[in-house]
Formats: structure tokens, sequence, C-alpha cells
């Protein structure tokens, strides 16, 4: 196969927000990686595996250009020490573990320092799904699925059939192809909808290419490391170690939150009038959107911040129906924006995979998610869970009392 990562720009724009943060306050953290795929009908060949192996070693070949260099330091939150960091840095092979030693056929474990693995995910992610689209299936046929299904999506949003106000491609990690995603992110950007706007694309190398925005500010990694990387830390208080360094990092640039991490009732607790007023909106990404985006609006109004001056980021298994729908909802109540990922980046006649990359270990010590709905976490520990469950628990239920 041709080599699937061109660029060390192409991966997601919250790895570079993520990252700088990374290197100026944790550049010491160590962290592991593990590859999931919860599809349980799919099975990666051997001869996968070996294409995949390749391919993650044609992507440890890669460095930064001067010209990628120069855009990044353009953005305006990117620091020229990060730059610098960037123009030394090498991804290594020797970080990876992959074998077939799983379930489903592919193992894949990274560790290492916190700077290093989480650059690997997304790449990661978009080589496995290329990877098995062109070996399991008649790629030909995908791609003319694909484009006969972009072309409909493209006809609807001129003619206003959907109605998404300001939306962003976020498919990197679960992509068709490079081919694909490119495709989509250029006739997004040539479409002239008539009640929705395409802003940008979370791809940092399609961003630069097409002159539109790439988007992106923090990950589940980022609250989950933070959090509880330190071992000193109370687990259910993650979302305030992670806002605070935050901040610390970007100020008021930068700033969507991510609600999730340990569920958006506890993250609540740690969102108030300080971190409400100077993050500029939230991320829902788990759980039924509607009643989360009311619970925002709710606790914006109870903090006295107009809620119109905030953003609600929805960006959690949609489509442009979807989204429409949640967009009429909330509309006036709320600014609202999208992110959306396989429906524009893998859909085709085939179903999408359902892969994920994610930290299991910060510090030698177990880290976990637990979302608004259960299942899209990823722990080797159920202990560690139960723990963290219960800490989250205690915290809800004493804290308004330890207040008093």
């Amino acid at each position: 196969m041709d080599r699937i990562i061109t660029s060390l720009l192409e991966t997601d724009a919250y790895k570079f927000s993520m990252g700088q943060a990374i290197y100026h306050q944790f550049s010491d953290y160590k962290t592991t990686w593990d590859f999931k795929c919860r599809n349980t009908d799919v099975h990666f060949t051997p001869e996968m595996v070996e294409e995949i192996k390749n391919q993650i070693k044609l992507y440890c070949d890669l460095r930064f250009n001067e010209e990628e260099l120069e855009y990044l330091h353009n953005i305006k939150w990117i620091k020229g020490s990060y730059v610098d960091f960037l123009r030394l840095w090498k991804p290594r092979f020797d970080d990876f573990e992959i074998s077939n030693k799983a379930e489903c056929g592919l193992s894949i474990e990274t560790k290492g320092t916190w700077l290093n693995t989480s650059m690997y995910e997304i790449p990661t992610l978009a080589i496995v799904n290329e990877v098995y689209f062109r070996m399991a299936y008649d790629y030909n046929e995908l791609i003319a699925s694909f484009k006969e299904r972009l072309d409909d999506k493209i006809a609807k949003l001129e003619n206003g059939e959907y109605d998404i106000s300001a939306f962003s491609e976020f498919g990197m990690r679960r992509r068709l192809s490079a081919e694909a995603q490119d495709m989509a992110v250029k006739r997004l950007k040539e479409c002239k909808p008539v009640n929705s706007k395409f802003v940008g694309t979370s791809n940092v190398y399609l961003a630069k290419k097409y002159n539109i925005t790439p988007v992106g500010t923090m990950a589940h990694e980022w609250i989950m490391c933070v959090g509880q990387g330190n071992h000193k830390h109370n687990p259910a208080y993650s979302n305030w170690y992670a806002l605070d360094a935050w901040v610390k990092e970007y100020g008021v640039l930068n700033g969507t939150a991510l609600t999730d991490a340990i569920t958006t009732k506890c993250f609540l607790k740690d969102f108030q009038l300080t971190y409400s007023t100077l993050f500029s909106g939230v991320r829902h990404d788990s759980g039924d959107p509607y009643d989360w985006g009311n619970m925002m609006i709710e606790h914006y109004k109870n903090l006295g911040i107009d809620p119109t001056t905030k953003t609600l980021l929805f960006s959690d298994s949609l489509d442009f129906e979807r989204a429409t729908a949640i967009n009429k909802y909330f509309k006036g109540k709320a600014k609202v924006a999208f992110g959306i990922g396989t429906y524009i980046a893998n859909d085709t006649s085939a179903p999408a995979l359902n892969i994920i990359m994610k930290t299991t270990a910060c510090n030698g010590m177990d880290v976990a998610k637990i979302s608004d709905v259960e299942g899209k976490g990823m722990c080797k520990n159920p202990d560690y869970i139960h723990y963290l469950k219960r800490c989250i628990e205690w915290r809800l239920s004493h804290q308004d009392d330890l207040l008093r």
C-alpha cells in the first residue's frame, strides 16, 4: 500500500492544543494506551496486521518541515517554545507493541511519555481503518458509494433541507481513507449551504491544505491524565485540576470544555462562575443531547450567565438529520455547533468500524473515563473503576454538606 499518513500535521487539532499544555506542564508524565475494536463481527487478518505495522513504521519516519511548523506557529494559541519542541520531535516505533494476540486479531499498545503517546492515537486509528477497508472490501465499490452519499449530503445542504448552524468535520480517526476525507472536506468547503455553515476540520493537514480553520480543544485523555495521573489527587476532582491547568496555559483562548470524562454532573461541581465565564462553551460526547443541553443552559442561568453567549458543541455519533433536530430545539437558547465525524468521513455501503485507542494508565496508575452512558470507557482494572465511581458518588452526595 502507498503511505497512508503523509504529514505529521495529519492529526486532530486537539492533539496540538493538549500537546502544548503537556509540554509546558506535564512533560514527565508517562502513559499507556490500548487499542480496542468494539465491532464483535470484525476480524483483522495476519496480512492486515502486517500492513498496519508497516504503515506505522512509515508514519514514524516522518518529521515536521519548516512550512508546517510556520503554519502551526501562526495559530494564535500555539507558542514558539512548543513549535521549537516539535522541530525536534519524532514518533518512536519502539513505543508500539503490535500483534495479533487479541480477540479481533489486532492488538496495539503504546507506552512512553505522554508527549509521545498522545500523538500516536489519531494516525494509528486512521491507519487501522484504511488498511481494514482496503483489504476487507472492494475499495473501488466503497469509494463509489461514498461519493454517491456525499453528493446527496451536499445537495441537501444546498437546498436547505438540513439546518445545522455551524459544523466541523471530525472524522479522521474513523475515516474510510485519506482520499475520502480529503474529498469530503474539499466538497464541504466549496458547498454553498442555505441554512448551515461549514467552519472547519479537526484534521490540521487538511485545514492547512484548504485554508480553513483547524478545530479542536481537549479530549478525555486531558482530564483523565491531569486529574488521575497524580497519585495525590482525589480523582473525583479531575475536572478541577484539568480546567485549572488549561486556563494556566491558554487563559481565555482555545476554550471549549469537555464535560463527560467523569460524568457531567460531577463536572458541573467544578465548572462554576470562573471557569463558566472563561470557557467559551462546552462539548457533549455522551448521553442524551437534549437533557445535556438543558442541564448546561440551566447551569449558566443559575450562575447569572446568559447562555446565548455560550456555545453548546455536540459531537456524539451525529448525522445531519440528528444535528438538524438538535439545532432546531436549541435555536435561540444558546449558540449551537456540531462536530460530525464518521457520517462525513466514512459513510459507505459497508458498516463503519467502531475502534478506539484510550489511555489506560498514567504514571503507573490506572486511569478511566466514566461517561454519561455505559460502554464508552476503557480500563484494564475493574477495581479502579469501582474506586473511581465511589469517589464520584461520595462527592456528589456530600460536597454540598461540606460547604455549609
